[in-house]
């Protein structure tokens, strides 16, 4: 892990202003003119397992100007339920930063963790703003990180509170291409569901006892039939000692084009249209977890 400060950030955007993320130019180091720094008002917190957002949601300094970043609606779920102001979340696959922004707003400490320099870079960005309100007398600390989430070396045993991360899918988009070797996404299956094994195990460590990690992945398809991505994602968290606390289905509206291009209705399988977030919770220390056998890995 090495790490990216503010002012490593305002060097970079003094001699560049613009990334590429997946193909697509992302500017970065304008001046942001916020005309909300939260949901909609009629916002109310999820109480089902079933996640609708039509709206991806655009207020504070989120963009959803390149595919694969989730919509700050989940990890604003995630925290309010998991964690208290003060607490620390993680997110070892940050992109350009929905999980951190979050975090800011609802005054959580935050580190922020990807092995794409240029995503670290609009995380920087999007961190660029002031947020003060009168119940938040302390300042919120956030930190990001170029790093493999498979190797949180500068992370301590038993740190964080919170882990709420959207991991890569295998294959479907590379957001570096070939210019990072590490990028998750750029794996074929096997490979993938093994690095996700290493990146549950680092989750563990990291994360204090009795908490929580919540993980969004989806699933594809090749050849017309259905390749269940979040099954290993599933098991690999498992594997290493985690127990499942919810499955919840998220919906997917209004998604980009991908490499199948729909046309008609002549096709014989049903389009993809939704992914799971998965969230785990790491034992009590001491914890008889035998009730919870089927909540565990059972294989």
């Amino acid at each position: 892990m090495q790490i990216v400060t503010e002012e490593d950030y305002r060097r970079f955007v003094a001699e560049k202003q613009r990334v590429k993320i997946e193909n697509v130019d992302v500017e970065i180091g304008r001046p942001w003119r916020i005309k909300e720094f939260g949901p909609p008002k009629d916002y109310k917190s999820e109480e089902f397992t079933v996640w609708s957002f039509p709206s991806r949601g655009d207020w504070a300094t989120h963009s959803g100007n390149y595919r694969g970043n989730w919509s700050p609606y989940i990890p604003r779920n995630l925290i309010t339920k998991y964690s208290k102001p003060g607490e620390l979340v993680l997110d070892q696959m940050c992109g350009s930063g929905t999980t951190l922004v979050e975090s800011k707003l609802l005054g959580r400490d935050v580190i922020g963790v990807d092995v794409n320099p240029d995503a670290i870079m609009v995380a920087q960005d999007r961190l660029s703003f002031d947020y003060n309100t009168l119940d938040r007398p302390r300042r919120v600390e956030t930190r990001t990180f170029v790093g493999d989430a498979r190797n949180l070396d500068l992370i301590g045993d038993e740190a964080v509170d919170l882990i709420a991360t959207h991991p890569p899918y295998a294959g479907i988009i590379s957001y570096s291409g070939k210019r990072i070797l590490d990028d998750l996404s750029r794996l074929k299956l096997p490979a993938y569901i093994d690095a996700m094994r290493k990146v549950a195990a680092e989750s563990y460590r990291v994360l204090k006892n009795n908490r929580y990690c919540g993980v969004l992945i989806g699933d594809t398809r090749k050849g017309r039939h259905y390749i269940p991505i979040s099954l290993g994602v599933l098991q690999a968290f498992l594997s290493v000692g985690f127990i499942l606390k919810e499955d919840i289905i998220k919906l997917q509206h209004k998604t980009m084009t991908t490499r199948q291009r729909w046309r008609g209705h002549s096709y014989d399988f049903y389009k993809i249209a939704h992914e799971h977030l998965y969230v785990f919770r790491k034992p009590a220390l001491d914890e008889k977890t035998a009730p919870l056998k089927y909540s565990k890995k059972w294989w």
